[in-house]
């Protein structure tokens, strides 16, 4: 758990063992941020667009504000787990409730605070679980502004709601994939597709880095769907990864999961180096990346 020091003049609270990114980092200009190794929050996403808030208590640095539940990073800890671990510390959301979706980061050099977007799967109410919350509630994000907000979750917000609109996707053409590989795949077409999804599982877990995709410049988590056909079909899943088992023609199903992903306002890029099949995408709404972008992501 992350306490806060109290506000200047506040009495300090009771706390269990401090950790040691729980501290000060004092920019040049004399501003003090909380978190020696950085701060991340989760702002976790409802279907309806709802978002959860945490009103913090009095005593907290800029008390009595509304922000996102989060804190401290520890040392070595991953952004993600970081914010993942802060709000179930602090508003008891259960980890398996939520699917990342991208990662926006505020980095000022000496000091960096990580949002984390993340999608609601498994609906949960969430629960004060920790002193550092007055209230947590859902809040509909046109109504987050009239919040009386933390200064540095006010100077984000704008830029963060921009980003709740954008869920985006990968439709992986599984056996042009393979085939920009000359590994002997051929022999035993089924394992080699198990072993590229298993590979995309890997990504999607670390996320695409900022830049890979026609998206804002962050990290971004996107929901992974591979399409297998022919031998491939009996392919083993894997966690985090969609597998599409095409009846007939790949092509076909892949057009058609592009098409239905788009209608679902998802924003669609389809990993393929077959050219004909890139121009059916496009025409449903889809970006295209070569076989190439995805195999060096794979590599990274």
């Amino acid at each position: 758990m992350t306490i806060e020091p109290p506000a200047p003049g506040e009495p300090r609270r009771p706390h269990g063992p401090r950790d040691p990114g729980d501290a000060w980092v004092v920019a040049p200009t004399g501003e003090r941020y909380w978190g020696r190794f950085g701060a991340a929050g989760l702002l976790a996403v409802d279907p309806e667009r709802r978002v959860l808030l945490q009103h913090r208590v009095s005593w907290s640095h800029f008390g009595d504000t509304w922000a996102l539940p989060g804190g401290a990073r520890h040392e070595g800890e991953s952004a993600c787990d970081g914010a993942l671990r802060e709000a179930a510390e602090e508003a008891g959301v259960p980890e398996a409730s939520l699917r990342p979706r991208v990662l926006s980061v505020l980095d000022l050099g000496y000091w960096s605070y990580t949002t984390v977007v993340g999608d609601v799967v498994v609906p949960f109410e969430p629960t004060i679980s920790d002193p550092e919350s007055r209230e947590l509630a859902w809040v509909p994000a046109e109504e987050v502004a009239d919040y009386p907000l933390h200064p540095g979750f006010a100077d984000s917000w704008e830029g963060l709601r921009a980003l709740l609109t954008v869920r985006p996707a990968v439709v992986v053409d599984v056996a042009n994939v393979m085939g920009a590989v000359p590994d002997g795949w051929w022999r035993d077409r089924a394992g080699a597709a198990s072993r590229l999804i298993a590979r995309v599982a890997d990504l999607g877990g670390a996320g695409v880095p900022a830049g890979a995709l026609e998206l804002p410049e962050h990290t971004w988590y996107p929901e992974w769907i591979a399409v297998v056909e022919g031998q491939a079909r009996v392919a083993a899943e894997a966690p985090g990864v969609e597998v599409v088992r095409a009846e007939a023609s790949g092509d076909d199903a892949i057009v058609a999961v592009a098409q239905r992903a788009v209608a679902g306002g998802r924003t669609v890029t389809v990993v393929t180096s077959d050219r004909g099949l890139a121009e059916r995408v496009t025409d449903a709404g889809a970006a295209v990346r070569g076989a190439r972008w995805l195999l060096d992501l794979l590599e990274d």
